[in-house]
This record gives C-alpha cells, sequence and structure tokens, in this order.
C-alpha cells in the first residue's frame, strides 16, 4: 500500500510539473486551495489564542527561569558586597591602629591582637568579649585599642577570652589630659549621650579650644590608678563649641565634652597592651 502511494505520488507530481498552468491538474489545484482557504483561515483564527496562550506559558516560564537566575545572582552579588564592605572596614581600623602604633610607639608594650566575640545585649555599649585570654599573655587592667584610640581596658580575664569594660562604662575611669595645654582631668561617660564623654575635675582656669585633642595622661592621684600609658590617643573636643562655650563649661561643671576617637559601636578587632609599660608594671607619671 506504501509502494502504490508513493508511486502515485510520483506520478502525479510528474504529469503536475510537466502540465501546463490551464491543465487538468492545475485546475484541480486551484480548486482544492480556494476551497480549502477559508477553512485554513478559520482555523487559524480558531487556533490563534490557543497560540497566544502557548506562547505566554512559554514567555511566562522562561521569564521565569531568568527571574531566578537574576535573583541568585542578586544574593550571590550581595553577599560578596557584604563581605567586601566588612573587609573594607576591618581594613580601615588595622591601618588605623598600625599608625597608632607607628605615631605613639604602642609595639614597645608587646600587642596581643584579638577580635570580638561577643557583646552584651544589656551591656553591648559597655563591655565586649575578646578571644584572646592568659594564654596569649592579656593580664588583668591591661588597656585596650581600637582603631584610631582607647577603648577600655581588661576588667576580667580566662585563659582564652577576656572581658573589655569600655570607656563609656561608668566604673571605668581614665586620667586624661589635653594635649595642647596640659590640662588634667578624669575622663568619664556623657550621660544621656552615648557617643560622647566628658573630661571632668579640670582646673578652674583650663584653656580650653574646639578641636583640642585629648590623650591618656598616666597620672596617678588620690584613689584614682592609671592603668593606661600616658599619649594614648582618646578622642577631640568638639569643633562645634566656641572657645567661650567651652570656658563656661569649665568655669561651671569643671569639665569638657569630648568625642571618642574610636568607632565604640562597632569595632571588631583590638590590640590589648600588655608590655613593660602595662599589665603588672604600668607606665605612671608620679
Amino acid at each position: 500500500m506504501l509502494a502504490a502511494l508513493v508511486a502515485v505520488s510520483l506520478i502525479l507530481l510528474t504529469a503536475y510539473f510537466g502540465e501546463s498552468p490551464s491543465s487538468p491538474l492545475h485546475t484541480v489545484q486551484r480548486g482544492i486551495v480556494q476551497v480549502l482557504s477559508p477553512v485554513q483561515a478559520g482555523a487559524s483564527k480558531v487556533l490563534s489564542p490557543v497560540r497566544d496562550v502557548a506562547n505566554w506559558v512559554s514567555d511566562t516560564l522562561h521569564a521565569k527561569s531568568q527571574v531566578d537566575r537574576l535573583r541568585k545572582e542578586v544574593a550571590q552579588l550581595t553577599a560578596q558586597n557584604a563581605q567586601l564592605r566588612v573587609e573594607s572596614r576591618q581594613n580601615a581600623q588595622l591601618t588605623a591602629e598600625l599608625g597608632l602604633d607607628q605615631t605613639i610607639g604602642l609595639s614597645a608594650h608587646h600587642l596581643i591582637g584579638a577580635n570580638v566575640i561577643e557583646r552584651d545585649p544589656n551591656l553591648w555599649y559597655q563591655q565586649v568579649e575578646i578571644d584572646a585570654g592568659t594564654d596569649e599573655g592579656v593580664a588583668l587592667h591591661d588597656p585596650v585599642v581600637a582603631g584610631s584610640g582607647l577603648v577600655g581596658l581588661v576588667t576580667s580575664v580566662g585563659s582564652s577570652y577576656a572581658t573589655v569594660s569600655l570607656i563609656t562604662d561608668p566604673s571605668v575611669e581614665v586620667g586624661a589630659e589635653v594635649l595642647a595645654t596640659g590640662a588634667e582631668g578624669v575622663l568619664a561617660p556623657s550621660v544621656g549621650n552615648p557617643n560622647q564623654l566628658l573630661l571632668q575635675d579640670l582646673p578652674g582656669g583650663a584653656q580650653i579650644n574646639p578641636g583640642d585633642r585629648i590623650v591618656t595622661s598616666g597620672f596617678k592621684t588620690g584613689s584614682l590608678a592609671s592603668y593606661y600609658p600616658p599619649g594614648i590617643p582618646i578622642g577631640t573636643v568638639p569643633s562645634n563649641l566656641t572657645p567661650t562655650q567651652l570656658s563656661n563649661d569649665v568655669v561651671n561643671n569643671s569639665s569638657v565634652p569630648v568625642i571618642p576617637f574610636a568607632a565604640l559601636r562597632t569595632f571588631g578587632s583590638v590590640q590589648v597592651l600588655t608590655g613593660p609599660n602595662a599589665g603588672n608594671a604600668r607606665a605612671q607619671v608620679p
């Protein structure tokens, strides 16, 4: 049957192409086309919505696939961006610590690097825990710096960890001085303003100017024993205050505000001073 149909098809094709346009086969073909054209056009219109739906489904699936792929790429890029931002912040902090070492010679104090591993949710702005302890040479009352300045001192220590009380903790007192004039006072947190400190107990005639740098004094007076070597940067007097305002603060309150150098809310690594002028043997100016 198949062979017969193939043979008939070949014969008809041969006859069709061999005859003139007015031949019977051509006439039959035109008649069939005229009859079937309306049917074909109707079928095309009927099937057009079906094709449109099929194309829409195909495009939707393709678009969904692209959306899923783009979402994965966005998530990956977001994670990479977050990691780069963390690394950039850590690099900036470590660069500042290196500059601090070179500026005031902290390397003489046998610095021990450590990372912050815990912040107390209730006292997160007053204490942090670091991943270095007595095994690394950290001792009680060792001063701690981060970034560009002092952040606190060790108040509890274990074999592999230590608790650092920050300079924003009311229990931490730091002997400090105005670098330009040598006027000495005691550093304390500013009540109601976690981003600011106070240099208190200043002498009545102390000359304080906007932008003055505040550093550790290393002094020992009365009941206050300094655990900090002299010259560690702490912060600056706000530059938006006028000399008159600062003079009034000194006269009326014996104190001036101080903006800390260190980012006390965000630092992630520290350096602990454990050398000859830290730990058990302190650098103190009588």
